[in-house]
């Protein structure tokens, strides 16, 4: 694996509402491949954060009563507790984007974008789906309202704004697309852009009227007007890396080490399919009228559904906390499920009772036992820890990873959890210590290595578990108590 570092992020979810299961997907799978990425000695940065202006915010704000930096500091406080709920790396970078470098990136961005000529200004009116923050086409309707909020109105905007020529990028988006195959994950989404681009490329407005909506960031030049929220989030994953303060000079400018921009751009986004035009296209093409290089890479995610298929929406108010569901099942029963039973790409319905059996039959059942039965053996017969052997991760189980397939890593796992307990079956070692107890020990040596290499491939999957599995293979004990219980 390359030395060069790795650069990821999440998207940074509005503060409109609490925290949700979709958004802990997200910074969880990311999570796992940051944790895959360390294992191998890989430099890494894991960015994620708030997105807290645009209309939508504000009108929440209003409506609760408060002062609006008041209710994006509560929010803002409620997405960043995740970070120890689902142990997420402790060095991540959380980005808000009231904070002042982010502010003052942001602003940046839109000169250098004005000054190479992709920013204009006209009147213009055009149905607007709030909860998207996105302009909406009529073809992009059902029955006159947006599919994905259909619980609002789309509204109808005319004003002035200004406006990012996104069609003057369409040959350099199509060239992208062509020279990176890989760009998008997976690729019936990179055949969504690719079709979306097909179709023509309409300019867009990246200001609003202050006089309308003021909570956003000041455009430079003209305070009558506030930067788009997407104009201003998408910049976060450039400002996050101190762009461009932090950016070496180069060219004519004084010497100087290696920015921290130069160090880990480009960036792999993880993102939902709601956000595939922002990311893939709209953030593409702003970065290259501002002069700087493509991301590296975007992976969409699909939706978690409700049980009865309707998309979980935090306006809608059929959201599960990932608070509850780490109080019920645990950070690893969380993190275990999001890892092998939601789908690294297509949606998912989500219910209690299909988390509740897939832990008891993963978990409780599955690795859980394996371990009890494993230690509960090395411990009764073994008189020392089994010697530590080679660290090595299966080439199916890197390869998955690398590509981002997370399913498919966490399965291999336990098809080796499968492997040892039949193993157990077909030698019965706790049988054999009777007649044969030095070809017993063997074997128990041999499914505690076993135990060791699940332990070591859990690491970025489960890694409190996987710390547990390092221990007692290291003190040659047995739990003192069930790994995982079993829930009713």
């Amino acid at each position: 694996m390359s030395t060069k570092g790795f650069y990821i992020t999440t998207t940074l979810p509005y503060v409109n509402a609490e925290p949700h299961i979709g958004f802990a997907m997200e910074i969880i799978r990311a999570d796992i491949i940051v944790r895959y990425r360390k294992l191998k000695g890989q430099p890494v940065f894991f960015n994620t954060g708030t997105d807290e202006h645009g209309q939508k915010i504000y009108e929440k704000a209003l409506a609760s009563g408060e002062e609006v930096q008041v209710y994006v500091d509560r929010l803002a406080a409620s997405f960043k507790d995740l970070i120890s709920l689902l142990n997420i790396w402790p060095e991540v970078h959380f980005t808000r984007t009231t904070d002042p470098a982010h502010i003052e990136a942001a602003q940046e961005f839109w000169r250098r974008c004005d000054q190479r000529g992709y920013i204009y200004k006209k009147a213009y009116e055009t149905k607007y789906c709030v909860g998207c923050e996105l302009a909406k086409t009529d073809s992009e309707l059902v029955e006159g309202r947006c599919p994905i909020h259909p619980d609002r109105e789309v509204e109808r905007q005319s004003e002035e704004n200004y406006f990012f020529k996104f069609s003057a990028l369409a040959d350099k988006l199509h060239q992208l697309y062509e020279e990176r195959p890989d760009f998008v994950l997976p690729d019936f989404r990179f055949n969504e852009i690719k079709s979306f681009l097909a179709g023509g490329l309409q300019d867009f407005s990246i200001s609003r009227l202050k006089a309308k909506m003021p909570w956003g960031i000041p455009v430079p030049g003209d305070d009558d007007h506030v930067l788009y929220v997407w104009f201003d989030a998408l910049v976060n994953y450039v400002s996050a890396l101190g762009w461009p303060a932090r950016r070496s000079l180069g060219g004519g400018g004084p010497a100087s080490e290696e920015g921290e921009f130069e160090k880990w751009w480009p960036v792999v986004q993880y993102a939902g399919k709601d956000n595939l035009r922002q990311q893939a296209a709209m953030w593409q093409a702003m970065l290259m009228a501002a002069g700087l290089p493509p991301s590296r890479q975007i992976i969409i995610n699909g939706f978690i559904n409700a049980a009865d298929g309707q998309k979980m929406s935090k306006s809608v108010g059929n959201t599960v906390s990932p608070v509850d569901l780490v109080t019920r099942f645990g950070t690893d029963g969380l993190r275990y499920y999001v890892a092998r039973h939601i789908s690294d790409f297509e949606d998912h319905d989500f219910s209690l009772e299909k988390m509740s059996e897939a832990y008891n039959a993963g978990l409780a059942n599955g690795l859980g036992n394996l371990l009890s039965r494993v230690m509960k053996m090395a411990a009764t017969h073994l008189e020392s820890p089994v010697p530590p052997v080679a660290r090595e991760l299966p080439t199916d189980y890197e390869e998955a990873l690398a590509n981002f397939r997370i399913n498919r890593a966490t399965d291999i796992v336990w098809e080796h959890i499968a492997r040892l307990d039949r193993q157990i079956q077909s030698t019965e070692p706790f049988k054999l210590i009777k007649t044969d107890p030095e070809a017993a020990k063997a074997i128990i040596a041999e499914l505690v290595s076993g135990l060791a290499l699940i332990g070591y491939m859990l690491e970025p999957i489960m890694p409190a578990t996987a710390a547990t599995i390092s221990n007692l293979v290291a003190k040659n004990a047995m739990p003192a108590t069930g790994l995982f219980a079993r829930l009713d």
